[in-house]
């Protein structure tokens, strides 16, 4: 399905209330899967969260993932310690290519039979679950913070719990502290001191619920919409917390850069924009990457440069983002030049008008680059690939005012 998008005009006041984050349901799923007393309201009605419950309460023996690299790193894990149950984990052809190696070997480290199906290093995997007693185990930690997460996710069900010591720089700290902060608000002990982290045992936990707040990766979209917008433009959105777990709250300082305020109040944001001024955006997204695409395209929005680093991540997610922002933003007019970490962006004084933007199987490749119909007519291909974080998105983008009409 592919979709015209153009501007007939913002609704200055529109309201939206937008699903529970991914990251926090997807890893909430898993811990429920470990302690059934767990209660989760607000949860994601993403693909990715609805193939993560499949998986889980499945009986089948193939696990089919499709896109959903999260849900592959953290299942790759809790199949591990299911004690006498063998699957067989695969994914979509992208899934394939992408690397589990590094969480494999740590797992093997700790004892887990995992074997390769097909391509050494890759999935699919078959995993036979068994009882895991080891409790150490070193792992790298500059190549996805999912990989961690995954470990300290099963911990607190493992005999001993576990002392995971990280190697290198630590991507994505905030959602290793996400987990951390999960795992103690169910009542698990841990600790992060340096780069060694503890995770108690705990056979068995008392009944709570767990309210999952909305996800900022999605909001980041209409913060763009409103950088893109006139001054005095808002939306406001929930449900939102101040002291929010997610990476991606960072949103709120790195637009206001951009003229964009932020007020919290009672469970929602007020996104609105107060000012521009025109100046180069730099930013080190390392504890943020999945935010880079929408960044710099609203960076081309506005018709100002962008230099974006710690961005070694998103050669590896449903796409090479990296190589996929250079193609798009370049036939927008915009001259772009990426390393395996960075991407600088020169903007062009003239965007070109009803350009087809390839969506490369990313969900986020369409929804960053949606917002600029408020300054060109634009085709986003394959547009339906937003289900897999955000399903209703095109219909809240039609109802803050943006024309949205099949092609």
């Amino acid at each position: 399905m592919n979709l015209h998008l153009r501007s007939q005009f913002i609704i200055h006041n529109s309201q939206l209330k937008l699903s529970g984050s991914k990251s926090e349901t997807n890893r909430l799923l898993l811990l429920q899967a470990l302690y059934p007393n767990i209660v989760l309201e607000n949860a994601s009605d993403s693909d990715d969260s609805k193939v993560m419950t499949k998986a889980l309460q499945s009986d089948e023996m193939v696990k089919d993932i499709h896109h959903a690299g999260t849900a592959m790193r953290f299942l790759t894990a809790f199949y591990t310690i299911q004690e006498g149950k063998e699957v067989i984990l695969t994914g979509s052809s992208r899934m394939k290519e992408r690397p589990i190696q590094i969480l494999v070997d740590a797992l093997r480290q700790l004892g887990a039979q995992i074997e390769y199906a097909e391509k050494e290093g890759f999935p699919p995997l078959r995993i036979t679950g068994k009882k895991i007693v080891r409790n150490k185990v070193t792992l790298k930690a500059d190549v996805s913070s999912q990989y961690i997460s995954a470990m300290l996710l099963i911990a607190p069900k493992l005999e001993n719990g576990l002392e995971l010591t990280l190697e290198g720089a630590i991507t994505s700290v905030p959602y290793i502290k996400m987990t951390l902060a999960l795992l103690n608000e169910i009542g698990v002990k841990t600790s992060f001191e340096g780069n060694v982290i503890k995770v108690s045992h705990a056979e068995a936990i008392d009944k709570r619920k767990v309210t999952v707040e909305s996800d900022w990766s999605s909001v980041s979209y209409f913060y763009s919409v409103v950088a893109l917008s006139a001054i005095g433009t808002e939306i406001k959105l929930t449900s939102y917390k101040q002291n929010s777990l997610q990476g991606d709250s960072v949103l709120a300082e790195i637009y206001n850069e951009l003229g964009i305020s932020t007020t919290f109040e009672n469970d929602s944001i007020i996104v609105k924009k107060v000012n521009f001024q025109e100046k180069e955006l730099n930013r080190n997204l390392n504890a943020s990457p999945d935010i880079a695409q929408t960044i710099a395209v609203t960076c081309l929005g506005l018709g100002i440069g962008c230099h974006l680093t710690g961005l070694h991540t998103l050669k590896i997610k449903e796409t090479d983002r990296l190589e996929a922002l250079k193609n798009e933003l370049g036939k927008m007019g915009a001259s772009v030049s990426v390393t395996n970490d960075s991407l600088t962006l020169t903007p062009t004084s003239e965007i070109n008008k009803n350009i087809h933007i390839k969506t490369y199987q990313d969900h986020r490749m369409a929804m960053a680059f949606a917002p600029l119909a408020l300054k060109v007519p634009i085709v986003i291909e394959e547009a339906d690939v937003v289900s897999k974080s955000y399903p209703s998105f095109w219909e809240d983008f039609k109802s803050i005012g943006i024309l949205v009409n099949p092609v």
